[in-house]
């Protein structure tokens, strides 16, 4: 008969060993990943690939290795590459975007505010973002899907910089006349930051090429957007 200190067995009167690993029941098992936590791994592996070596990289197997997955799962989860890749592109630039604006809105005073939206989208900090919107360009061309995100996204900034230039502007101007600039602006701040990837460039700053244009446009002092 067993006595008190026996029978820690299956019920057979038999003792474990001492030191002997837990049956596989007794293991604690992994959390599993929630279907919304594996989404945004996903997205977030996407995000680093591109920012780092281009929307160009994005593949199954590429986003996969980076979230540390098989490439299955990252096929479950994008209803197609096209898709993955143009969710990939907005992510970047409307977090850009929704930075930006949180730093110009920081200024009360409207010009010094313009100056600001200005001088960070010129200051070569975000050269990965640029890289991104010149590679969501040209894979457009081939793809629907990327193409209609880059519209949205073209449009949102147009109408950040209409809001900065409308602060700023006379109150006499009229709202076409605001979109215009706005079209101007954000062609010369595309194009430059386009040239600074392969570092083309006047010597003149980026920022003072485009204030010039603006300080005419809407009436300010020379200077005022510079200084």
């Amino acid at each position: 008969m067993s006595t008190a200190g026996e029978g820690d067995g299956e019920g057979d009167g038999r003792s474990a060993p001492i030191g002997s690993a837990p049956s596989a029941d007794a293991r604690p098992r992994a959390a599993r990943t929630s279907p919304t936590e594996r989404a945004a791994q996903l997205a977030a592996a996407a995000e680093a690939l591109a920012l780092e070596e281009g929307l160009d990289a994005l593949t199954l197997r590429a986003v996969a290795a980076r979230a540390g997955v098989a490439s299955s799962l990252v096929a479950h989860y994008a209803p197609s590459m096209e898709r993955l890749v143009a969710d990939t592109f907005t992510a970047i630039v409307a977090a850009e975007l929704a930075e930006v604006r949180a730093h110009a809105s920081a200024v009360r005073d409207p010009a010094v505010r313009l100056r600001a939206l200005l001088a960070t989208l010129l200051d070569g900090s975000r050269d990965d973002v640029t890289g991104v919107w010149v590679d969501a360009w040209s894979i457009a061309r081939r793809s629907s899907v990327l193409a209609e995100a880059v519209r949205e996204q073209m449009i949102a900034w147009h109408a950040a910089i209409v809001d900065a230039l409308r602060a700023a502007a006379p109150a006499s101007m009229r709202e076409r006349e605001l979109d215009r600039v706005a079209a101007h602006v954000l062609a010369m701040v595309d194009g430059l930051n386009a040239h600074e990837l392969v570092d083309y460039g006047p010597t003149v700053s980026g920022l003072e090429l485009i204030a010039r244009v603006v300080e005419r446009e809407l009436s300010l002092p020379e200077g005022a957007l510079t200084r």
